[in-house]
């Protein structure tokens, strides 16, 4: 997927536990190598230039996504919110035009889920990119989307704006219950 140009995330975790979080970054770059084993055993310039090229990608995402203070920290040491943002900075090290998302907001704060939302906007401002949200936490959804598409039980029931969503009766429906007020989960 990634040499497609499609970077992703996952509902559950994946990363490498006992590895830093420099060294899980790197990992979503490896397909971007273009040196062979022995060009890398031998030092070749080329591997030399893809190194550099990969460590200026990881201080660029290290500081877009406020990991510097941790790069050298294993995962199993970070909490859930910091591990979710190295998850993501491995998914755009490999500069996908696609990054697809799987609840990115699951087990984050209010105060999480905004910070998410405003970063995903300047990620795809900055990397001129589209993002594939698949996501239950419906004000962060409204507040980032161009487009929405609303399912219930794996059957689209609307699709459109966030507004025209939003106000769809099927949606409200199939979310809010049929008096538009909200159930009791």
């Amino acid at each position: 997927m990634a040499g497609l140009g499609i970077g992703r995330t996952f509902q559950n975790l994946a990363l490498f536990r006992s590895m830093t979080v420099r060294n899980n970054m790197l990992v979503g770059a490896h397909h971007l190598g273009r040196s062979g084993f022995i060009a890398a055993a031998l030092r070749f310039p080329a591997t030399t230039r893809e190194e550099a090229e990969m460590a200026h990608r990881v201080e660029v995402l290290l500081d877009l996504l406020d990991l510097r203070p941790v790069a050298e920290v294993p995962i199993e040491s970070l909490p859930f919110g910091t591990r979710k943002r190295v998850e993501l900075a491995r998914a755009l090290i490999g500069q996908p035009k696609l990054l697809m998302l799987d609840e990115p907001a699951g087990g984050l704060n209010h105060s999480e889920v905004e910070d998410l939302a405003n970063l995903l906007r300047q990620i795809r401002e900055r990397f001129e990119l589209s993002i594939l949200l698949v996501e239950h936490h419906m004000s962060l959804v409204m507040n980032v989307s161009d487009k929405v598409v609303a399912l219930e039980f794996g059957m689209k029931i609307a699709d459109g704006t966030p507004e025209q969503v939003r106000n769809e009766p099927e949606v409200i429906r199939a979310y809010l219950g049929e008096t538009g007020h909200a159930v009791a989960a």
